[in-house]
C-alpha cells in the first residue's frame, strides 16, 4: 500500500476532513477514498480539530542513533585525535583517516566491538573526516598470467616510526600476478647490497622469476648524465652496470623498467597499505628501535599475505601463489650455481676486479691483500659477500678458477656500498 501522504496533499486530505466535519459525507466514503483505517482517520480528525492551521499528513522520520558506552565513545574519539596528529606530521606517510584500523584496534586493544559505520559517524560528527582525493590515472599497465613472471621492487623512505626521529628504508619485492609480497624488511641504510640480499631470499626460497619490473634508481641503473663516465666514482666497479644488475644478469633474468611514477603503481598500493598499518601500529605502540618496527611489519605482511582478500583479484595472495604453482601456472625456474662458481656466495654478492701487482697484491680502497695463487699482471674478479658478524668473504676468481678466499672486516674495505 502506498502511503496516504504520497497519494494526496495535505489540502486535499484537509478538506475531505472539513466535509466530514459538516456532515456533508460520511465516514465509510471517506476511509475508501483515502484508503485509510478507522483508526488512522480519527487521528487525522484529531489532529485536524487540535491545530487545523498547522494541520499535515506529512512526517519527518526521526534519525535514531544507535548509543554506546560512553568507555568507547571516548577511546574511539582517542584513536581519532592520533590519526589527526599523524595526518597533521608532513613527515609521516599517513594523508586520510584510516576508519579500518581503528576497528582492529578497538578490537585487539580494548576488546571493544564496534561497526565501521558508527566509527565513521563519530568521525564526521568531531570534524576527523577529509574528502578522498581524486586519484591519477595510471599511465601504463603490467598485465601477466604467471606466478613469477614479473616481480615488482621497490624501496620506500619515510618516518616509519616517529618516535625513532629518523626515517629508514623499506625494500619490499611483490609478485604481480598473486600479489604476495615476497620480501620487506626495513634498512637504516639503502644499498646494493641490501637490495641483493632480497634476491638472494626471494630466489633461493622460490626460484629464479622471468622478471624484475624497478624504477630507475641509480642502484638499479646507469643513466648516462647523473651518472657520468668522467665523474669520480667510488663505487666497487668501473663497469656501468650496477652492482643489483650484475646479480641478475648471473641469473639471467630480464630487468623492466618503469616509464613513470604512474607506472609503479601496483608496488605502491602495497606500500600505502603498509605505511598506514606500520606507522599507525609504530605510534601506538611507542616503537623507537628499527628491530621492533621489523617485528611489526612482519606481523603486517603475514596478515596481508595470509589472511587478507586482494581487492584486485579477489583473492587471498598466498592461496592465488599456491595454486598457480600446484597448477604449473608458474615462471620460477629451480635455482642453481652457474658454473664455474660453486657457491651461492658467488652469486649473491658485490664484484669488483682488480689486476695482480708484481708483488701479487691488489688493492680496494688502500687496502693491500695478497692473493697466494694468481700470477702478477692477471685481473682477478673478487667477489665479496658481507656475514653478520662484521666481516666480508672474499672470493678470488682468476681465469674461472677459485684462486683463494679470504675473510676481511667490513670497516677495513670502506666501501659505501655496503
Amino acid at each position: 500500500m502506498v502511503q496516504l501522504h504520497k497519494r494526496f496533499t495535505d489540502e486535499q486530505v484537509k478538506e475531505l476532513i472539513e466535509k466530514y466535519l459538516r456532515k456533508e459525507v460520511t465516514r465509510n466514503y471517506l476511509q475508501e477514498i483515502l484508503d485509510i483505517g478507522k483508526t488512522r482517520f480519527f487521528a487525522l480528525v484529531k489532529e485536524h480539530r487540535i491545530d487545523s492551521s498547522s494541520f499535515s499528513i506529512r512526517y519527518i522520520r526521526e534519525k535514531k542513533t544507535r548509543s554506546i558506552p560512553k568507555d568507547v565513545e571516548k577511546n574511539i574519539l582517542k584513536e581519532l585525535a592520533t590519526e589527526k596528529t599523524l595526518i597533521e606530521n608532513k613527515d609521516i606517510p599517513i594523508r586520510s583517516y584510516n576508519y579500518s584500523y581503528i576497528k582492529d584496534q578497538l578490537e585487539i586493544s580494548h576488546k571493544q566491538h564496534v561497526s565501521l559505520p558508527t566509527i565513521i559517524d563519530r568521525a564526521k560528527r568531531n570534524g576527523f573526516y577529509l574528502k578522498k582525493p581524486k586519484r591519477s590515472v595510471h599511465d601504463r599497465e603490467v598485465l601477466t598470467h604467471y606466478a613469477g613472471e614479473l616481480i615488482q621492487h621497490d624501496s620506500s623512505h619515510h618516518l616509519w616510526a616517529p618516535q625513532a626521529c629518523e626515517k629508514w628504508y623499506l625494500i619490499t619485492s611483490l609478485d604481480d600476478f598473486s600479489r604476495f609480497i615476497f620480501y620487506a624488511q626495513l634498512f637504516k641504510k639503502e644499498t646494493s647490497w641490501a637490495h641483493i640480499l632480497s634476491l638472494e631470499s626471494l630466489m633461493l626460497k622460490y626460484g629464479i622469476p622471468f622478471s624484475y619490473y624497478v624504477d630507475s634508481h641509480s642502484i638499479f641503473r646507469f643513466v648516462q648524465g647523473r651518472d657520468s663516465l668522467w665523474r669520480k666514482h667510488h663505487l666497487l666497479t668501473d663497469e656501468t652496470n650496477p652492482q643489483w644488475k650484475q646479480v641478475l644478469n648471473d641469473c639471467n633474468v630480464k630487468i623492466i623498467y618503469a616509464l613513470s611514477p604512474q607506472a609503479k603503481g601496483k608496488i605502491e598500493r602495497p606500500y600505502q597499505w603498509l605505511q598506514d598499518r606500520l606507522v599507525r601500529t609504530c605510534v601506538r605502540e611507542d616503537v623507537s628501535d628499527i628491530r621492533q618496527a621489523q617485528k611489526i611489519l612482519g606481523q603486517e605482511i603475514h596478515q596481508y599475505n595470509y589472511r587478507r582478500v586482494h581487492s584486485t583479484t579477489r583473492e587471498v595472495p598466498y592461496l592465488k601463489l599456491k595454486n598457480a604453482l600446484d597448477n604449473r601456472i608458474s615462471l620460477f625456474r629451480s635455482f642453481k650455481v652457474k658454473p664455474p662458481y660453486e657457491s651461492t656466495k658467488d652469486i649473491f654478492c658485490l664484484r669488483i676486479d682488480r689486476v695482480v701487482d708484481s708483488y701479487r697484491k691488489v688493492s680496494i680502497n688502500n687496502l693491500s691483500l695478497k692473493i697466494n695463487k694468481a700470477d702478477p699482471h692477471e685481473t682477478v674478479n673478487i667477489r665479496i659477500y658481507p656475514i653478520n658478524n662484521g666481516l666480508a668473504e672474499l672470493r678470488f676468481w682468476c681465469n674461472g678458477r677459485l684462486v683463494d678466499v679470504q675473510r676481511i672486516k667490513q670497516q677495513d674495505l670502506n666501501l659505501s656500498i655496503l
